[in-house]
């Protein structure tokens, strides 16, 4: 799961996939602003079939956060 989400940010985000850890802050790390950030969920939702809650994003700050939220949905 976390190789899919580095795969989907990188596509997302413009960021090289060798680079990416479940560290990775999308904002700190990658520069990403808002209209970035709902283009990675939108192919989130898609690859996982689940929705992701705007009030959810907030505590969504890091590749790691992405794949345990996901863990939890499944």
């Amino acid at each position: 799961m976390l190789e899919k989400i580095k795969e989907i940010t990188a596509d997302s985000l413009g960021a090289d996939v060798n680079t990416l850890t479940a560290e990775t802050s999308f904002k700190e790390d990658l520069g990403a602003d808002s209209l970035d950030l709902f283009e990675m969920v939108m192919a989130l939702e898609e690859e996982f079939e689940v929705e992701i809650p705007t009030e959810d994003l907030e505590n969504i700050k890091t590749i790691g956060d992405v794949e345990a939220y996901l863990q939890s949905r499944q």
